[in-house]
């Protein structure tokens, strides 16, 4: 194949993948703390293994009572779906170890006297975005979560008996001319009780396939290339079948590996940790620019020092690289959004606890809501970029 014809493949998880298990109790802290005061400082990191729980890291701003955290924590279990022998919101060993931030850290990045609030360390943050689906994301990463997520709502609803939280997916797509035109590939595994053997999960699983991808790409698709379960059965699974950290998805949480990365996750960072805010910013920029039409592809990279408060560095690649277009997209950003740590805070009103709903199902490419969920995924900059 050419350069512009290849196949591409992107993966995503469940909720109940053990990594995401974590990052939800994790990013549910974060949002504990700012819920109490919006300017609390997060940094929480949380592993899991059979029917035990460990919490560790550093908070600054309201106390809250360590059981009201193991409450919470069961919570979260319980709403992602485990009782099991092996996990259970009912008798899993929850233990807490969080305690206060750094002074030194705090000093760095606190606004004093005439300094502005610098960025709570140094890193480089990606932004992405494309026309590949109606949400301006990839389309392998977004079709391999839209098959988990409709999976966890009906097996949520009782529709979908029988499937335990636990999955993953992956979805392989033909581009042609650098565009997706076919999927080439479907793999599903997902944890299911000891009465379901892997005719009956595949019964029950195929139909997702058709509901997540659009029919134009599907059409093609031999059946020999849709895997589900192709081990065999998958009755343990969870925290009781693999360790889980927070942190250990940020592919699944970002563009399936379509644009590069800088290393930082997301989940349990209050907004002053640039390594989740200034992503936000990166994505909002992107997609802006998309959406005005000025490319059907915008990456954008921002970089940050410790105690700084402006960016280091931005820098914008287009589709077509046209130097012309990003000189203008440039001179946009420059007069119009301020990217300091607490100007993208402010822009997208970022301390308010939003974070548990984003610890699933990627980070990019959802909706906004009425309740101040996703606001780097509106499009309301776009008359900006009319260039």
């Amino acid at each position: 194949m050419g350069n512009n014809n290849y196949l591409f493949t992107s993966e995503s998880v469940s909720e109940g993948h053990p990594d995401k298990v974590c990052d939800r109790i994790s990013d549910m802290v974060v949002d504990s703390y700012l819920s109490l005061d919006p300017f609390s400082r997060v940094a929480c990191e949380t592993l899991t293994t059979t029917n035990k729980v460990v919490l560790a890291g550093e908070t600054r701003g309201p106390k809250i009572e360590k059981e009201e955290i193991v409450s919470k924590v069961r919570g979260c279990i319980k709403e992602i779906g485990y009782d099991q022998k092996g996990f259970s919101w009912k008798t899993a060993d929850i233990e807490t170890y969080l305690h206060e931030q750094s002074a030194d850290i705090a000093i760095g990045v606190d606004a004093k006297d005439n300094k502005d609030e610098g960025a709570g360390d140094q890193g480089i943050m990606f932004g992405y975005a494309c026309k590949e689906t109606e949400d301006l994301m990839p389309a392998p990463i977004y079709y391999s979560h839209k098959i988990l997520r409709l999976m966890a709502e009906d097996r949520k609803k009782k529709i979908l008996e029988g499937i335990e939280p636990d999955s993953k997916s992956q979805v392989t797509m033909l581009y042609e001319h650098n565009k997706p035109v076919k999927v080439k590939s479907v793999v599903i595994s997902t944890q299911h009780s000891k009465d379901l053997n892997q005719q009956k999960v595949k019964d029950l699983i195929l139909p997702y396939i058709k509901k997540s991808i659009p029919n134009k790409y599907l059409q093609d698709l031999d059946s020999k290339e849709i895997y589900i379960n192709p081990t065999g059965q998958f009755i343990i699974g969870g925290p009781d079948g693999d360790t889980g950290l927070t942190g250990r998805k940020i592919i699944v949480d970002t563009y399936g590996g379509a644009a590069p990365h800088g290393g930082g996750a997301f989940s349990g960072k209050d907004p002053t940790k640039v390594d989740r805010s200034a992503a936000y910013a990166a994505r909002y920029l992107a997609k802006n620019i998309v959406a005005a039409g000025v490319s059907e592809k915008c990456l954008i990279q921002l970089a940050y020092a410790i105690g700084v408060s402006k960016p280091l560095s931005i820098f914008i690649k287009l589709n077509d690289q046209d130097k012309n277009k990003i000189d203008a997209v440039r001179k946009v950003i420059d007069e119009n959004f301020d990217l300091s740590p607490r100007g993208i805070r402010e822009m997208l009103k970022l301390n308010n606890s939003i974070y548990e709903i984003t610890s699933s199902y990627g980070h990019f490419g959802r909706k906004p809501s009425n309740k101040g969920e996703f606001t780097w995924e509106k499009t309301d900059k776009v008359n900006l970029f009319k260039l």
